[in-house]
């Protein structure tokens, strides 16, 4: 039986790359492509992929809302995040809100196929880089979960902090989001007031600090 996949990253050239490396096993099939999280929820439950590849860092929506939306509609879809961020706190936060695995994009071939079949059959899959630096860190006492100022911010703050960071006006996030501009406005004033923040500024360089929003 084929393992049906869903690819999310926001560079074309690493899409193209991964079909083209997964489309060689004979049980792995690609059944859709999204650049962004927002449209990898909506893929995932137009197709209902067995497996979505996730990366962490895009626009619009992040890999970890897309995660935790796409595992809330469908619980029965496992996501495997694939990304270059190998700190504890991303992994920690991907498999707290459902993915199912965590690897490096500087992965071997043969350890994404491998990590595919792992979590296509419901179990968990750690790169032994990622089980590792979890090690280091628990010997260091390193934290393993995001800010607690973070934590304060609702699901849909966190989604209009990322498009304000993402240089979107106030207009443009309301029809990204499908709500009106005084919302837009209220969640805004919300936002800088459990972050402390007074500017649109300040707010851009905390989502980047806490990798809401990739740099470029």
């Amino acid at each position: 039986m084929n393992i049906k996949v869903l690819l999310v990253d926001d560079h074309k050239i690493v899409r193209e790359g991964l079909r083209s490396l997964l489309e060689k096993e004979g049980d792995i099939k690609i059944v859709a492509e999204a650049d962004n999280g927002r449209t990898a929820a909506q893929r995932a439950t137009e197709m209902l992929p067995d497996v979505v590849v996730m990366d962490i860092a895009m626009p619009e929506m992040n890999g970890i809302e897309a995660t935790r939306r796409i595992t809330a509609e469908n619980p029965e879809i496992r996501v495997l995040a694939l990304s270059m961020h190998s700190a504890r706190r991303f992994v920690s936060e991907a498999l707290s809100v459902g993915a199912k695995g965590y690897l490096l994009k500087d992965c071997a071939a043969d350890e994404l196929v491998r990590a595919i079949r792992t979590v296509a059959a419901d179990k968990i899959y750690l790169s032994p880089d990622i089980t590792d630096q979890i090690v280091k860190d628990y010997v260091k006492n390193l934290p393993d979960s995001p800010p607690a100022a973070l934590n304060m911010l609702s699901t849909r703050e966190k989604e209009v902090l990322q498009l304000i960071a993402e240089g979107r006006n106030t207009k443009e996030i309301a029809f990204t989001l499908n709500v009106s501009i005084k919302t837009i406005e209220t969640h805004r004033q919300q936002i800088m007031k459990k972050l402390n923040l007074q500017s649109v500024a300040g707010l851009t360089r905390y989502a980047i600090r806490e990798g809401l929003t990739p740099l470029e």
